[in-house]
């Protein structure tokens, strides 16, 4: 399996009971901290690089902080900033000695948030991690902001802004949905300090009554109409307002879960269902273009904010990100693997008894399942099949019967991922001679001569399979070794927040571009470049995908086989096959996820069509800008 960093992972938390009803209850009056915990350990494999931490505290006196704000890099991000935490709270505790005079701890509040972040765009640093904080003395002005998106048309974005008098410190679209929202919530907050000021409100009665009817849902009204992307946004007002919205597509998935204790929002379903022990239909998802609005004092609501547009769920939100663990994806992996066999009966002749199945750990092993039983049942139809036939020549004994019976399925786990191998003290040839044996084989797992069958999640750069895999899977002498994708060929770059972002990244890409040139197609390059380079001064909404044309002289299987020769080890002589899910049969495992630009180039969003033909400018010009 290669690694492709994942989207960035959110969680959010509203108690709706009094801290002192938790602490009776639970024995703790962090029992939402301790719930934020949990859900971003299992939230764990969307964000390797930083964590944050934000809580408010709900009628806080003057003079007393109300914001907490936690953050940390690398990976070992939400151990440091727990730990920090724990560290604040521990060391207010000695100075307030019992909390006599009842006086705050960090992070004891009733909203939270919390954020796992990758890295999409090459940008890294302390500074770069969520939430993100705005400050102000009013408390219904401050802000917290974190997500899981990529915005597609920043520049519109920014001048936006700078359009209202701004002046925004940087062009990341965090920082800029920062400064916009921040500013929407500086309307909504003049526009009820004029009703209240008019109606003889003065002082804290007047930022009370102003805390009191803030609508955030304006803001979102407001600024959600100007975003072209994939995205789940959440924001804190600091008056105890909450939400969380997600695109009008779906491409980024969200869902919630709440009663008369908690309110609370993640990335996933099955991590709500462990840190609440819930049954998956207690869960709901939050749908295309709503958001869940939590009003300080408790009450909430799902509101639309865009109208629902196509779907376009991500079909590799569910072939490789998520947790396999949710039940529909555990069974839609399954399938996927169960959709392959006809393409890898074909691969090996049709010859079962001398086919091996086996997965290359981790993430496959579950469409290897599938596969699995779907060799099962097709050799299940050749028994009936042969016994048949026996009986109808009279040759139905119960030697013959015993003989059709005996076949089996032949499985093995053949590829062991052994340790993480450390090369940092390493360098050149030694360095890669490390890297390729970070997974080990069951010597002795398959006979000499056999198809060895290795299923993947899927196979995008293929550095793995070059450099590790496929040199280890010959040692055992196949006679034959079949690879296979459960995810079709990755051929566009994606910018919804996933870490594809380079043409030349893809081994598909690379695959029909040597096509291209040995069969004296380079024309075709150029033509794309040019087509590409005439729109990029169009509207957004007029740019055309002209980068489909790289891979429309050519069939599925000739990249295919392009990609397995590409991908050969110089010293490895077996047969190798590389076999790929079509996209028919991942739409038909995957059928309530139809978005599947990374494989076909049909985006669902204007700007990321804008963003494949930019991608391509780049590769073709050199640069290895993303964007």
């Amino acid at each position: 399996m290669e690694l492709i960093k994942h989207e960035c992972g959110i969680a959010m938390i509203r108690l709706l009971r009094p801290l002192s009803y938790y602490k009776e209850k639970y024995g703790s009056s962090f029992y939402g901290l301790n719930k934020l915990y949990l859900i971003m350990e299992k939230e764990h494999n969307r964000g390797q690089e930083g964590a944050g931490v934000g809580c408010v505290k709900l009628d806080a006196e003057p003079g007393q902080e109300y914001i907490f704000r936690e953050r940390a890099q690398g990976s070992d991000a939400i151990r440091d900033l727990f730990a920090s935490i724990g560290n604040q709270i521990k060391e207010a505790r000695t100075e307030g000695a019992d909390n006599s005079d009842n006086i705050p701890l960090p992070f004891e509040g009733e909203v939270y948030m919390g954020h796992l972040r990758y890295s999409t765009t090459g940008r890294s640093g302390i500074g770069y991690v969520h939430p993100f904080m705005r400050r102000n003395n009013w408390s219904s002005r401050n802000l917290l902001l974190c997500g899981n998106f990529n915005m597609t048309n920043v520049d519109e974005i920014f001048d936006s802004i700078v359009a209202t008098g701004q002046h925004p410190r940087l062009y990341a679209d965090t920082f800029l949905l920062l400064e916009q929202l921040g500013h929407a919530l500086d309307r909504e907050n003049e526009r009820l300090f004029s009703i209240h000021q008019e109606a003889g409100l003065r002082g804290l009665d007047l930022s009370r009554a102003i805390a009191r009817d803030l609508n955030v849902g304006n803001l979102l009204h407001r600024c959600a109409p100007t975003w072209d992307g994939g995205y789940v946004i959440c924001g804190i007002v600091g008056n105890g307002d909450m939400w969380a919205m997600r695109d009008p597509n779906g491409i980024r998935p969200a869902f919630y879960y709440r009663n008369d204790e908690v309110i609370v929002v993640a990335s996933e379903r099955p991590v709500i269902q462990t840190a609440f022990d819930l049954q998956a239909d207690d869960v709901h998802e939050l749908m295309p273009g709503e958001a869940i609005i939590v009003d300080r004092d408790g009450s909430s609501k799902i509101e639309r904010v865009l109208p629902e547009g196509r779907n376009e769920r991500c079909s590799f939100e569910r072939i490789y990100f998520s947790r396999g663990s949710d039940k529909d994806i555990y069974n839609e992996r399954k399938q996927l693997g169960k959709n392959l066999v006809p393409q890898v009966l074909k691969a090996v002749n049709n010859d079962i008894d001398r086919t091996v199945l086996s997965f290359i750990p981790n993430t496959a092993e579950v469409a290897f399942f599938g596969l699995v039983e779907g060799f099962e049942e097709h050799l299940i139809v050749d028994k009936i099949e042969e016994i048949n036939r026996l009986a109808s020549i009279g040759a139905l004994t119960d030697r013959n019967i015993h003989d059709v019976l005996r076949h089996r399925i032949r499985k093995e786990k053949v590829a062991i991922k052994d340790i993480k191998l450390r090369t940092f003290i390493a360098e050149g040839d030694t360095r890669k001679d490390l890297a390729a044996h970070v997974y080990d084989i069951t010597y002795g797992s398959i006979r000499e001569g056999d198809y060895l069958v290795a299923i993947d999640d899927s196979i995008v750069r293929g550095t793995t399979l070059r450099e590790s895999i496929l040199r280890i899977l010959d040692r055992l002498h196949p006679g034959k070794l079949v690879i296979v994708s459960s995810s079709p060929q990755v051929r566009y770059p994606d910018c919804y927040g996933i870490d594809m972002s380079r043409m030349d990244e893809f081994i598909a890409f690379k695959a029909a571009m040597a096509l291209l040139r040995e069969r004296g197609m380079s024309y075709v390059i150029d033509t794309v470049y040019r087509k590409c380079k005439e729109q990029e001064n169009l509207p957004k909404e007029e740019v055309r995908n002209y980068v489909k044309d790289i891979y429309a002289p050519f069939s599925d299987e000739e990249i295919s086989a392009k990609i397995a020769e590409m991908l050969r080890p110089e010293e490895v002589t077996t047969p190798i096959e590389i076999v790929y899910q079509t996209v028919e049969a991942m739409h038909q495992a995957i059928p309530g996820h139809p978005g599947d630009w990374y494989f076909t180039g049909d985006y669902p969003t204007p700007g990321g069509t804008r963003i494949v033909n930019k991608a391509f400018i780049n590769y073709y010009e050199g640069r290895r800008d993303a964007r």
